[in-house]
């Protein structure tokens, strides 16, 4: 059986895979892994097109340089093997719209995905607020011991746990 055609893959290798890319972030970069700062020095690339001396005069573009470097491949690698990956395994959802979401919100397309953007923008705004994402101060964090790491993957699970029962109730069909 090849692994690449796999439909779903054990949380427990993915996790120890996530694991072994961390040590190779710190042992190659020095640098926690993390794909939200990529997201900003994408904002600073296109930022540089229209008022270059901004950017360069910024304090936060001045400690993240809008570049494309590794983290910012990185989040390029993870687009593209997701996508590799629903090709090889066939993994195509059925409809845009699962069928919770169809019957808790509606059929609308747009609403889902405008749902959907506006939840990216607000967990990127937190992100960065943050000085992280989930990646960084998570499994980084908690891969360094960091209690900030630990006290925030506790806090990642309770607040989905409310926002799930807020947004779906308690219904037990989660596809």
């Amino acid at each position: 059986m090849n692994i690449l055609s796999l439909r779903r893959w054990s949380p427990y290798a993915v996790g120890s895979l996530i694991g072994v890319l961390s040590w190779f972030a710190f042992v190659t970069a020095d640098r926690p892994l993390g794909v939200s700062t990529a997201l900003a020095k994408t904002a600073g690339m296109v930022e540089r097109t229209f008022a270059p001396a901004y950017v360069d005069a910024n304090p936060y573009f001045k400690k993240f340089p809008p570049a494309v470097d590794w983290e910012w491949m990185l989040v390029a690698g993870i687009f593209l093997g997701a996508w590799v990956s629903a090709r090889l395994s066939g993994d195509k959802p059925e409809s845009t719209i699962p069928a919770l979401w169809r019957r808790r919100f509606g059929p609308s397309p747009a609403a889902r995905y405008a749902a959907a953007f506006v939840g990216g923008v607000i967990i990127a705004f937190g992100a960065r607020l943050a000085g992280g994402c989930t990646s960084g101060n998570g499994i980084s964090g908690s891969l360094q011991l960091a209690v900030s790491g630990w006290l925030f993957f506790a806090c990642l699970f309770l607040s989905g746990l409310a926002t799930a029962f807020v947004l779906y109730g308690k219904e037990s069909n989660l596809d």
